[in-house]
């Protein structure tokens, strides 16, 4: 038998709402934050770095283009639409990892910590990176990308959440049947 089911059989059946709940193990927190700091790492590195990250690629960028084209991509997809394509998907992964970090009473204030960061990021690289673009453009594909990482954070918390409430009761009840 485990401990944990152990532990359950030992202890007496308190039904009151204001019965002690037992321990949460931290580790689902511990991977996000993990997860957090390392993915910050790698945006700070891509978006603080003195040069884009597509310098030197965009003739190779054009030639997949122009592939694409040929094979039934609309010609009014271009090199913009990649550039912000690709600022939406950098921040997914931010906006998520957010979503999983904050206490579940404080998700709605990454809805304004995700465009504080883009408009961060593109205050510094205006104001200290020379080589760098800041446009309004980025902050409002960043944006969209760090909401799409938070939605799928909050959907994912649900869901795990409603399984953990099955699986807690469930053993609560069979634990029942041996008392």
């Amino acid at each position: 038998m485990s401990d944990a089911m152990t532990q359950i059989l030992r202890e007496p059946r308190n039904t009151s709402p204001n019965a002690p709940r037992p321990p949460k193990s931290h580790l689902r927190a511990w991977i996000a934050w993990l997860g957090l700091l390392a993915y910050g790492v790698v945006v700070a590195a891509v978006t603080m770095s003195p040069t884009p990250l597509d310098s030197g690629y965009r003739g190779a960028i054009d030639k997949v283009l122009a592939v694409l084209h040929r094979n039934g991509l609309p010609e009014s997809f271009g090199y913009a639409e990649v550039e912000f394509a690709a600022n939406i998907l950098m921040f997914v992964p931010l906006g998520f990892f957010i979503g999983l970090v904050l206490p579940r009473v404080a998700l709605w204030a990454a809805i304004f910590i995700v465009p504080a960061l883009s408009g961060a990021v593109e205050f510094i690289q205006g104001q200290l990176l020379a080589e760098r673009f800041s446009t309004f453009n980025d902050v409002i594909a960043n944006t969209l990308g760090g909401w799409l990482g938070l939605l799928a954070a909050v959907v994912i918390r649900a869901i795990v959440h409603a399984r953990d409430k099955k699986v807690v009761a469930g053993a609560l009840r069979s634990a029942g049947r041996w008392l």
